[in-house]
């Protein structure tokens, strides 16, 4: 095709879009928008669609367009790059490494809310309505009837409503190319309407006295009275008040707005950053001050050895080898500290969001508000403020999940891994890859010094740093040389020959946690599984209740009381009868958390007790509470 005058001579560059296993598109820019630069977010078509993608790279000067079959970029969404050229390489090579599109890698790299895209919508045109007063019949006949207010729909909306009036949502997809053919004819008529706004900052309408409310205030004129309590409430706040903050001390908008028309107030957007700390800090009884600190002697020598390293601004990776409260996080502090001091940041990866707070509260008692937290859990409007304070240099460390390895620390000179040989690293979705393998490369390409820690180091780290490829660490010794903990095996069928099948603590164990209460001590029960019951089976014919997506036997909630798939989320009430036989014989079979909550319960009514897991901690901030209560005793 050839192109309009305004597009030739114009240029091209390579965008990576979030679409599965698409490679980087070639697109041209026209002259009439400024050029890209990479990291930068632009507006591009893609089939009948218009997506966001961001800019990889110039393809160079194009020369003349003439017959050229580019398609031109829609706009530029951003002035100054988004995303750092170093975290655009790091993400291709993750796209390369674990075979998955660039734009899906790149949109892991993303904050949230980046994507504005489009939504097609049809509307019902003035030849549709005479074509409906004729009543015809078919698809077409169902859509003009649901049109027929003059309202736009999304072709989606309007596809599941053809499919439901027909019978059926296997004949939902036909709605694209029956409203393609009306189009077609004039019968309606298809746009598409962007979804999304190029900024996603939370912003705050704040009123400001001006010299003009000053001389209202002053003279005798006919103000109200809620107006003249404004006017005074932002003489008395120079910077201005939330014009929420004045209706919450009883100023009406009506109010503000006539003093606005007065020109006595004026009014500026100012954006609020929102706060991540009262959701992701860990309250203790008492915080020793970190004078009172002393390392034991293979801490001190774990700090200087990694200290020396991380000087060298060389790229290296140590396992630091500690046994289980051996002190492995102050010496991620003490190393940190030196770090920064060389004006370069830290990134600390931990497996778990749970783990998030007490990891994020340490960090926070020494580098105070240059502390920022990045990981699913929280809400895309804290992530995304964190993700731009990181961006803008606000940041010397970042405590996160394995997304965070992609955060665009500008300098970095140290990543941990903690609990590097956790299986939580591993992302299960696309793009699949292992939050430790791709911190180990985004630490060889920007020079920093890459700490793997854990008391069990997975087989290839441990073989890595036995063959000299990774410099080894050890912590033998746990601080103030306490004892490590006696482990005791116990036999189940034992138990279930001595108590019966339904037993779930050990005599040993029963009476391991009446001694720590009786002494007015603290339990942890570990177990791996929650909900309340693992499988619900059918004694008649041995079925289980299982999963129509995963083919896993669904497990038991009993706060919901709904039985659920762990994997992609299915759930459904649980039934009175096996679905399969019709018997009326189920039973609930397995233990989870849940359960054992309420055996514990039951067993030790005056114990205070706290579950931790996905169930109790979907609330912000539940997970800190929890690990709060716990700290405190």
């Amino acid at each position: 095709m050839v192109l309009p005058e305004p597009f030739r001579m114009s240029r091209v560059v390579l965008v990576a879009v979030p679409v599965p296993a698409l490679d980087l598109l070639s697109y041209e820019v026209p002259v009439t928008l400024p050029y890209p630069e990479a990291g930068m977010r632009v507006l591009v078509p893609l089939g009948s669609r218009v997506l966001t993608g961001c800019v990889v790279s110039s393809a160079g000067e194009s020369g003349s367009s003439t017959g050229a079959s580019l398609k031109p970029l829609l706009d530029v969404l951003d002035s100054e790059p988004l995303l750092p050229v170093e975290v655009i390489e790091l993400a291709r090579w993750v796209a390369e490494y674990y075979a998955c599109g660039a734009g899906e890698a790149i949109a892991a790299a993303m904050p949230p809310r980046p994507w504005v895209v489009s939504e097609r919508q049809a509307q019902i045109t003035d030849r549709g309505r005479q074509v409906l007063d004729g009543n015809p019949g078919g698809a077409r006949g169902i859509i003009l009837d649901l049109l027929s207010d003059g309202v736009s729909r999304s072709v989606t909306q309007v596809g599941r409503e053809l499919a439901a009036r027909r019978g059926g949502a296997s004949r939902r997809g036909g709605a694209h190319s029956v409203l393609g053919a009306m189009a077609r004819d004039g019968l309606v008529r298809v746009t598409q309407p962007l979804k999304g706004t190029g900024s996603a900052f939370k912003t705050s309408r704040v009123a400001r006295l001006t010299a003009q409310g000053l001389e209202l205030l002053s003279e005798e004129t006919a103000l109200g009275k809620r107006q003249r309590e404004a006017l005074t409430l932002l003489r008395e706040r120079p910077t201005g008040l939330p014009v929420s903050e004045l209706a919450r001390r009883g100023v009406p908008g009506t109010s503000v707005k006539g003093l606005l028309k007065r020109g006595g107030v004026r009014i500026d957007l100012e954006v609020v950053e929102r706060d991540p700390w009262s959701s992701e800090t860990v309250v203790y009884a008492e915080s020793p001050e970190r004078s009172e600190r002393v390392l034991t002697a293979e801490q001190v020598a774990a700090v200087e050895s990694l200290e020396a390293a991380a000087s060298s601004d060389k790229f290296g990776v140590a396992l630091l080898h500690g046994v289980t409260g051996s002190g492995k996080t102050e010496v991620y502090l003490r190393v940190a500290q030196t770090v920064v001091a060389r004006q370069r940041q830290a990134l600390i990866l931990v497996p778990e969001i749970v783990l998030t707070p007490a990891v994020a509260t340490s960090f926070r008692q020494v580098f105070g508000a240059r502390v920022a937290v990045q990981h699913s859990g929280l809400s895309d409007g804290v992530r995304h403020d964190q993700w731009h304070r990181i961006r803008k240099g606000e940041v010397d460390v970042v405590v996160g999940t394995r997304s965070a390895v992609f955060s665009p620390l500008p300098a970095v000179g140290l990543i941990v891994v903690d609990e590097e040989h956790d299986g939580s690293y591993k992302q299960e979705e696309s793009p699949r890859y292992h939050g430790r393998d791709v911190a180990i490369m985004r630490g060889k390409r920007c020079g920093a010094l890459v700490v793997l820690g854990s008391a069990t180091p997975s087989l290839e780290t441990y073989q890595h740093a036995s063959s000299g490829h990774y410099q080894r660490v050890t912590l033998s010794r746990r601080v103030h040389s306490r004892e490590l903990p006696a482990v005791q095996v116990v036999d189940m069928r034992e138990e279930f020959a001595e108590r019966g099948p339904d037993v779930i603590f050990s005599s040993v164990l029963a009476a391991a946690i009446d001694d720590r209460l009786l002494k007015g001590e603290q339990a942890l029960v570990l177990l791996n599984r929650r909900g309340f019951a693992a499988a619900v089976l059918c004694r008649q014919c041995g079925r289980s209740l299982e999963c129509p997506n995963c083919s896993v036997s669904l497990t038991f909630h009993l706060a919901s009381g709904r039985a659920r798939c762990h994997y992609c989320g299915y759930s459904r009430t649980r039934p009175t009868a096996c679905p399969d036989c019709g018997g009326a014989y189920l039973e609930q079979v397995g233990f989870g958390t849940e359960k054992i909550e309420t055996e514990i319960r039951q067993r030790w009514p005056d114990a205070r007790v706290a579950r931790l897991d996905r169930d109790t901690t979907q609330r912000k901030g539940a997970a800190a509470r929890i690990l709060g209560r716990l700290a405190r005793g």
